[in-house]
């Protein structure tokens, strides 16, 4: 309310300011003929200054507001992945039969180049991200994610998130994955439907992290090279990667 009185105030003066400003030209010049002619001109072309004004730099000032809001939510996903996204998707691929079909397209390099990840994100696309259900794996995940699940909660309930639709989803399905397993009282001997359940609820959390990783991975190279420095040497999935610099 007290916005739309400031905007109404604001208004009222500038018209104001206007009708004595055309005052002024007219005792001037005296001239009625030629200034009726260039408000009438003025007002033609009203129509393509309110294009300019609402479609195109709106547009533009739209698109850098939600330029620098998707980097400061890329911010908030590097608070995931070192909080617990890595150590997660380590636990994911750990029973992961198929991960060295992913592994060797994920040794991300300095030299890697738009082309490369682009290349790379269709094949982890169209990976098949199958899991194999394993009791002391499945333990060890609920252990990190029900103490994590503070900051999970933190992240879900940050308003801004909802403009980044692939990492709200990741979020959702990793807390998903958290509520099933801590209301478990013991993932021994589960019957196989329920193996096969959660196997199926990391499966897809599985993918989200991946590909939510791998497109934080290109957003480090183009706009912070050092971050992308440590995140190489902690690759999750490069056996070789050690957080020492030797080289």
């Amino acid at each position: 309310m007290k916005h739309l009185r400031w905007q109404i105030v604001v208004g009222v003066l500038l018209i104001t300011l206007t009708v004595l400003l055309s005052i002024v030209h007219y005792e001037l010049f005296h001239d009625a003929r030629t200034f009726l002619f260039y408000m009438a001109l003025d007002v033609a072309f009203v129509p393509v200054q309110v294009l300019l004004v609402t479609l195109i730099i709106s547009n533009i000032l739209a698109y850098r507001e939600k330029r620098a809001m998707i980097n400061k939510l890329n911010m908030v996903i590097g608070a995931f992945f070192s909080q617990m996204g890595t150590r997660l998707m380590k636990d994911f691929s750990a029973i992961d039969p198929d991960v060295s079909k992913i592994a060797e397209h994920l040794k991300i390099e300095n030299e890697w180049s738009d082309k490369n990840f682009s290349e790379v994100r269709l094949c982890l696309q169209s990976h098949h991200y199958n899991v194999d259900y394993s009791a002391a794996e499945f333990e060890s995940m609920r252990e990190l994610l029900v103490k994590e699940r503070g900051f999970l909660l933190g992240l879900l309930e940050n308003q801004n998130l909802l403009e980044h639709e692939s990492f709200t989803d990741l979020l959702w399905a990793v807390f998903h994955i958290t509520e099933e397993l801590a209301c478990r009282a013991s993932l021994q001997n589960l019957p196989e439907t329920d193996s096969r359940h959660l196997a199926g609820d990391v499966r897809r959390a599985y993918r989200l992290l991946v590909l939510q990783w791998f497109d934080y991975m290109k957003h480090l190279k183009h706009d912070y090279p050092y971050l992308f420095s440590l995140a190489i040497r902690t690759n999750p999935f490069n056996p070789d990667a050690r957080i020492t610099v030797t080289g």
